[in-house]
């Protein structure tokens, strides 16, 4: 397909403008993707506001966005297990397959991966996208291309509650409302987690947790986390704690908080990447910490389970923005978080 697209640009510091670019030649092993949607991820605000997320540092011009959903417009010469007029969900890291961490299936710690939005690799706030065709799931019939944007951060969500080993009969805790704790709630409970406490300090988050099905929230600012959750559990404490909110505080909640021998699984990055933590109460629990980056082999399990109605991944969504409005869009996600629980750019 040939031609120009509207891309939106970063051009500096909290500095966003729309662009003209060519649209992007599909290889022989890729399709091109006409996106339809992009999730606006808390990594693409960090990028905007601070220009860095670690040792990942932005040198505009830079295309954020990685939480997409398309259809299919055109396809390579190899490409046999799609077709135009498919509608996928783009799973955004490129692995090289060959060394010892994807030949385990632990491509997710893959040192060569390429992924969407992680300078100096473009993302796709843009029009179209040419990506491997093995990255791009087709997404059935009764799944909204929407929807497909979501698969992306409910993978994250998903990838925790696997590492906590969710299981029926537990009480489970969730520190953090935004998207990413919300999707852990609706893995947990699609799991058949017994019972599900979200701590957080914005209301509306909170009030967003007890519709997706929280049995129980707390907002931290206003009573003692660590309390109520022995009170909810009878004194016993929490058999698993997810950590979403990237905080020393809420990390230090669960550990406090957890019952002995529970898991708990660190999901947020703190702003420092470095957090100061009671390790003697958790030797005394024996406690076992988990870690999470990104995701593996989740895709088809996430789509199954939108499909078969087990998740209502796009309840999430309080927000809308079209493509021609970003640079509005990142700054309302930024400066208003307490309001907007999860943005979603509508891009054609």
């Amino acid at each position: 397909m040939e031609g120009t697209m509207k891309t939106a640009v970063m051009t500096g510091i909290s500095q966003v403008e729309i662009q003209e670019r060519p649209i992007p030649v599909p290889a022989d092993n890729e399709v091109l993707v006409k996106v339809e949607y992009v999730g606006i991820c808390g990594s693409d605000l960090h990028y905007y506001e601070s220009g860095r997320i670690g040792d990942f540092v932005v040198e505009p011009p830079f295309v954020l966005g990685h939480e997409a959903g398309g259809t299919v417009v055109e396809t390579g010469a190899g490409v046999t297990d799609l077709k135009v007029g498919d509608r996928v969900a783009l799973e955004p890291g490129k692995t090289c397959g060959h060394c010892e961490h994807c030949k385990e299936g632990k491509y997710n710690l893959c040192e060569d991966v390429i992924f969407f939005a992680t300078p100096p690799v473009d993302g796709v706030f843009q029009e179209y996208v040419a990506h491997e065709a093995g990255l791009c799931f087709k997404l059935p019939e009764n799944v909204s291309t929407m929807e497909g944007a979501l698969i992306e951060p409910l993978a994250v969500g998903m990838h925790a509650a696997n590492q906590g080993g969710a299981h029926l009969g537990q009480t489970a805790v969730v520190t953090g409302a935004g998207c990413i704790g919300l999707c852990t709630l609706l893995s947990l409970r699609a799991m058949g987690v017994s019972k599900i406490i979200v701590v957080d300090v914005m209301q509306k988050r909170l009030d967003k947790a007890l519709e997706l099905g929280a049995d129980y929230v707390i907002n931290g600012k206003e009573e003692d986390a660590v309390e109520r959750i022995r009170e909810l559990t009878g004194g016993k404490g929490a058999d698993l704690g997810i950590e979403t909110a990237g905080s020393q505080i809420t990390a230090s909640q669960l550990i406090r908080a957890a019952k002995k021998g529970a898991v708990i699984v660190f999901v947020g990055y703190s702003a420092t990447g470095e957090m100061t933590l009671p390790i003697g109460m958790a030797l005394d629990k024996e406690l076992t910490f988990k870690t999470v980056f990104r995701y593996r082999n989740i895709y088809p399990m996430a789509i199954e389970a939108v499909a078969g109605g087990k998740i209502r991944i796009k309840d999430i969504v309080t927000d809308y923005f079209e493509l021609d409005d970003i640079k509005n869009a990142l700054d309302s996600c930024v400066h208003n978080k307490a309001d907007i629980v999860k943005g979603v750019i509508k891009v054609c």
